[in-house]
């Protein structure tokens, strides 16, 4: 599945035009590599998205094409999330 519907049909980010230009924007990464949004995303791979001044880390843990609202947190799950300067590890 392409990178920016990924991050969309999860909810990481909420419109995939937005999720297309953050990626473009080289602010995120797929296994430690800057990934475009028409990258390939995988079971198993490790996104990191950075958002202003917070950084988001997750694993991709299972694809689907639609998911509603309240399934959507189980594509996922977060490694690590920054904010500013504080970091909260779930790993």
């Amino acid at each position: 599945m392409r990178l920016d519907k990924f991050l969309k049909v999860s909810r990481i980010i909420k419109r995939r035009t937005v999720a297309k230009e953050i990626a473009d924007k080289g602010r995120i990464q797929v296994n430690g590599q800057l990934a475009k949004s028409s990258t390939t995303v995988k079971v198993g791979d490790k996104l990191k998205i950075i958002f202003g001044n917070k950084t988001l880390e997750v694993r991709v843990i299972m694809i689907k094409e639609t998911t509603k609202k309240d399934e959507a947190k189980d594509l996922y799950e977060v490694i690590s999330e920054t904010i500013g300067n504080q970091t909260e590890s779930l790993d």
